[in-house]
């Protein structure tokens, strides 16, 4: 009988509180194929989730038998067709909103201010914000910024953000280039009277699970009642928005 390894697989160190250990085995599995490595032997993926060989050539089995990996004809596994099926089942249920809203909504009722979404549309001279989502502070004085309103890009708080990171080859004055770089470098902005005298914003950069830039996060209210405090909160905001766009 094999000794139990000293060093815990990657299901034990990331167990779900309260669930079955061979799905976590199975699960981390299914997370060691990656866009780098699509196909791997059975001794690769033991190696790369800490599983024993036997442990693995199981759940494998029962993974390939529901269609989740596959067996190739040179002994390697892959994913399987029920991938496919369960992507075109989350495309058709999800839809952007159900999404975004929460996490907005959940930014407003720890701030008390303003929270939005803005996407880049178009690019070069062209290029703007849409504001594609937004919920109100309970403030009767606020900006009154309404989803679908089209905002420039080189100003407010969110539209450098968007700049800075996506750098939609505009040409750009030496302290425009200084101040994205700053932000770049501090993964957010906050600004007062950026694009309306008396209006603070601060924004941060959401990114995909890919890396690539969706859209940015934004927080706005009155000069007077701007707080860094709420920096914390849209930088959780957006990465919160960043596990599920």
């Amino acid at each position: 009988m094999p000794r139990k390894s000293q060093h815990p697989s990657q299901a034990e160190a990331n167990a779900a509180p309260g669930g079955t250990a061979a799905v976590d085995r199975a699960l981390s599995l299914l997370c060691a194929f990656t866009p780098e490595r699509p196909q791997q032997g059975l001794a690769e993926l033991a190696s790369r989730t800490g599983l024993y060989k036997s442990t693995a050539l199981r759940l494998l089995a029962s993974l390939e038998h529901a269609q989740f990996v596959q067996r190739l004809p040179d002994g390697v596994y892959c994913l399987g067709p029920a991938f496919s099926r369960l992507q075109a089942a989350y495309a058709a249920s999800f839809r952007l909103e159900r999404v975004v809203l929460p996490v907005l909504e959940e930014l407003v009722r720890r701030t008390g201010e303003s929270a939005a979404y803005h996407v880049l549309k178009g690019s070069g001279a062209e290029a703007v914000r849409i504001c594609l989502y937004r919920v109100d502070s309970p403030h009767p004085i606020r900006d009154h910024i309404r989803a679908g309103d089209v905002l420039p890009l080189r100003s407010g708080t969110g539209g450098r953000v968007l700049l800075a990171f996506s750098e939609p080859f505009l040409p750009l004055a030496p302290e425009e280039q200084e101040l994205l770089a700053e932000i770049r470098h501090r993964g957010y902005h906050a600004a007062v009277g950026d694009r309306l005298a008396e209006v603070a914003g601060i924004s941060a950069p959401v990114f995909r699970a890919d890396g690539t830039l969706a859209a940015a996060v934004t927080l706005t209210m009155p000069g007077s009642r701007y707080r860094e405090a709420f920096i914390a909160p849209v930088l959780e905001a957006a990465r919160a928005l960043g596990r599920v766009v």
